[in-house]
This record gives structure tokens, sequence and C-alpha cells, in this order.
């Protein structure tokens, strides 16, 4: 009853632009196939957020570039923000975070990151397939990211997916000062993404 109250009052008092928003944000926890191996996909929770730092020690090298408290921030914002995970067996591989900025129609991708064991075997390029997809459905202009400059695996999979490099952020990143690349993607046209949140 209260969710049908919901959304009559979402028809009478919201606008259209606020109710398509809140559909292309709102993600069903569901099976997906990638590379042939099944992958259960939902939204981040804060009882992730432990999962979520612990990928990213194992991908930088013992340091998390976020603490509990970011990522909490972050989950807290569900208006403009998306955070994403992919677990198999109960264990969380994969994670994906965007921030969607109406006033300049860009998805900014803040996190993305698959544990070491997990990379080469399509999660990173579904989770970005994924927010490249809602990007296009809110009719945004970009998709934007840092990247370090030494990650030249990652640099590579977002020049296939078409991503150009805009600028070099110098000292971008806490710690060790390392540069980012500066990458966006142009959404012009319809890409021919081949999996979407859609599947199963």
């Amino acid at each position: 009853m209260l969710k049908k109250f919901k959304v009559w009052y979402k028809n009478v008092f919201g606008t259209h632009r606020e109710i398509i928003r809140e559909e292309t944000l709102g993600v069903k926890n569901h099976q997906v196939e990638v590379k042939g191996a099944t992958y259960f996909v939902a939204k981040a929770l804060f009882t992730d957020i432990p999962e979520m730092i612990e990928i990213e020690r194992a991908v930088y090298a013992g340091k998390a570039p976020w603490d509990s408290t970011a990522f909490a921030n972050e989950l807290r914002r569900e208006r403009d923000r998306l955070y994403l995970v992919v677990r198999k067996n109960d264990q969380l591989l994969a994670f994906i975070g965007c921030t969607f900025d109406d006033r300049t129609q860009d998805a900014h991708i803040t996190n993305i990151a698959v544990l070491p064991d997990f990379q080469g075997k399509g999660l990173g390029r579904f989770l970005l397939n994924i927010m490249i997809d809602k990007a296009q459905q809110l009719n945004y202009k970009t998709v934007s990211l840092e990247v370090r400059i030494s990650n030249q695996q990652a640099q590579h999979l977002y020049h296939h997916l078409n991503f150009h490099q805009t600028g070099i952020k110098r000292g971008y990143y806490f710690g060790d000062h390392e540069d980012a690349v500066d990458m966006v993607l142009t959404l012009d046209k319809p890409l021919a993404t081949t999996e979407n949140l859609e599947e199963q």
C-alpha cells in the first residue's frame, strides 16, 4: 500500500525528470553472466564497506585510498550516487562507484576495483558498461574518470571503451602523490554494450 502511495505521489507531485532518474539509478539484486561465469550484482550496502576497503588494499599494495567514513558518506547520497558490488559464493570480488551530475550532465566514476585474482575476467568492463548505460538513459553528455598514470592495464580498457585522455592531474593521489590521467567518454551516440543490468 505504501509503495502504491509513493508511486501515486511521485506521479502527481514529482517531476518527470526525477522519476526517470530514480528509476535509472534503482538497481535490483540479480544474477548476471559475464564471460560464462555467474555472479551476483547488487547495490552496495554499508555492511559491504569493510570488504570494499579490503579490495582496495589488495589492488593498491596494502593501502586503501578511501576509508570507511568516505565510503559511508558516498552511500548515503542515494540521489546522485550509485555504488554496485559483484559477488560470487558470497565473496565480494569487485565494486564500482559513480556520481551523476545533472548540472554538468556528466557521470563521474569515483571508484572501480576488482580483486587481483579476478582481473581479466570481464568484471571491470561489465561494471563500466552499466554506468555508461545509466548515463545514456539520463541523456548525459559524458562519462569521466581519473586513472593512475602507471595503471596501463586500466587505461587500455578505458581506451577500448572509447575514453580519451583530456589532461593530467599532477600529484593527484593521496600518499604517493602519483599523477592521474583524466579520461572522458563522449556520449554523442548510443554505444553497443553487450552486457547490461537487464540480464537475467
